[in-house]
């Protein structure tokens, strides 16, 4: 659907696009329109829509480019929480907001469990949407053979990312992240490892080195040559570089391979130094700016995953029951959804938007219509304590207190929410979670799918192994070597990575 399409189509109710996909509120939203209580407003609206769809036409040509974003742990409750807290930050009543993502004409759902799980974790749904094929949990790039913690099971049952095969195809490849490099979902874009949490070899058993396991950020270095990767990791600090800023265009030499800006993971887009760490927005547009330049294409992953303890921000503000930390990454996400839109074209790339698994995460309570997001339930509970609309079922918010549970309050951006069940950590939770696409084949995702299609589709789309002969695709191509940053850096940077580390050990 084009710009001015979701400019008509959100004229029946009220909203307008702006250039960059902000969505603004014509009329205050304390007093509701007249205009709503009618039912020729909502039969109008619902008329524009069906035309819209009726005109929708896939686009069958082959991608020249990808941009995966992978909102870790953003699953649809947390879509829906941000597109209210988005459309309440640009001071309206939010229900009737839309994100970015949600303008994409294609949708899907995947089925996130793994071979051994009902409830995944962020590996093992790596594998799957990234290499094609499920796996068991806490591996990366191995099919389901593999045992977790098993050096030698991974030897001869490693799989390839869609990743590694854009880079065999002639493509440029990137990965942005708020997490560390290293952490699974990124990692399984280029890594082979029987345990996730093998970021350096100060991190791994004295057996797996023995067999011949490498570490994680090993792998970064010497299994796909990726010409951008960004984000944060093990000696991060040391080795931050000046943050130009998303207008200035970096240089082949200056923005080629790793950057870190934080040893661990990027802070909280809401606690976030813009003088020092580069918003997921900055990098993002950055990114597709240096890939671009390869008349080949390119395929971009970008996650934000930023929890205590394992993930990336959306993910990390859940796992530690901050529900506003949380809810700010995934609005950070989709105006870095936003961005690319602006930077490429739906006629030649394939934009994917999903999550790699949910939380057990809500909201509710018979909440009024423009309550804030973060707000209390009108009504108190049966214990006369008052609650939020937003609770999570298990974490570190559970509390008691004198025999009860404390009333709740109005939050501040790192506000526990409550929870039902005492857990150092909140976990993952199994549902589905939605696919949504544009561009060249888009149209392939639909219904309801296992996660590894989402590699599939994708690998179709741009003519990459194991279709790279399909109907459509040319049967060879080459890379341009002429447009091609050099390897040197990343590897200089990489090594200068580890000797900090070393050091700081």
């Amino acid at each position: 659907m084009g710009y001015q399409q979701r400019q008509a189509l959100l004229a029946t109710s009220g909203w307008f696009e702006t250039p960059i996909f902000e969505w603004v509120c014509l009329s205050p939203h304390q007093s509701w329109p007249h205009a709503e209580k009618t039912p020729g407003y909502w039969n109008e609206g619902a008329r524009r829509r069906l035309e819209s769809a009726l005109a929708l036409q896939p686009v069958a040509r082959r991608a020249k480019n990808i941009i995966l974003f992978m909102g870790d742990g953003m699953g649809l409750p947390t879509m829906s929480a941000a597109r209210i807290y988005k459309g309440q930050l640009a001071g309206g009543s939010g229900e009737e907001s839309v994100l970015a993502m949600e303008t994409f004409p294609h949708v899907a759902l995947a089925k996130t469990y793994t071979i051994d799980r009902q409830v995944p974790d962020s590996a093992g749904t790596g594998t799957a949407y990234l290499c094609g094929v499920k796996a068991n949990a806490k591996t990366l790039g191995l099919s389901g053979v593999a045992v977790y913690g098993k050096c030698r099971t991974a030897f001869g049952n490693e799989v390839d990312s869609i990743l590694h095969r854009a880079k065999l195809a002639g493509k440029s490849v990137g990965i942005v992240t708020t997490t560390r490099v290293q952490h699974a979902s990124p990692g399984a874009a280029y890594a082979h490892s029987a345990s996730r949490s093998w970021y350096a070899d100060a991190n791994m058993p004295k057996e797996a080195l023995r067999d011949g396991c490498k570490d994680i950020a090993y792998q970064l270095v010497h299994n796909t040559d990726i010409n951008v990767s960004w984000g944060a990791g093990v000696g991060g600090r040391g080795l931050q570089e000046h943050w130009e800023g998303p207008s200035s265009e970096w240089g082949c030499d200056a923005g080629h391979g790793v950057r870190l800006f934080e040893p661990k993971d990027l802070k909280y887009e809401l606690n976030r130094n813009a003088s020092t760490d580069p918003s997921i927005v900055e990098m993002t547009e950055k990114a597709i700016r240096i890939l671009r330049r390869n008349p080949n294409g390119f395929f971009l992953f970008v996650e934000d995953d930023r929890v205590p303890r394992a993930g990336g921000r959306i993910d990390h503000g859940h796992h530690s029951g901050r529900a506003k930390q949380a809810l700010m990454e995934a609005v950070m996400l989709d105006r870095a959804v936003a961005r690319a839109g602006e930077l490429t074209s739906p006629s030649d790339t394939l934009t994917v938007v999903t999550a790699d698994h949910s939380h057990v995460f809500t909201f509710g309570g018979n909440t009024l219509r423009g309550t804030s997001i973060f707000g209390l339930a009108p009504k108190k509970a049966k214990d006369k304590r008052a609650y939020t609309s937003i609770l999570y079922g298990n974490g570190p918010g559970y509390s008691i207190r004198n025999g009860g549970r404390p009333a709740a309050s109005l939050p501040d951006k790192d506000y526990r929410q409550q929870a039902a069940v005492p857990l150092e950590t909140e976990t993952h939770s199994g549902e589905d979670v939605v696919v949504l696409a544009q561009g060249p084949m888009a149209h392939v995702f639909h219904g309801v799918q296992e996660q590894h299609y989402i590699a599939h589709a994708m690998a179709y789309a741009a003519c990459l192994e194991p279709y790279a002969t399909e109907p459509g695709c040319r049967a060879a191509r080459r890379a341009s070597h002429g447009t091609q940053c050099s390897s040197q850096p990343l590897l200089a940077l990489l090594a200068l990575c580890v000797a900090a580390h070393m050091v700081g050990g």
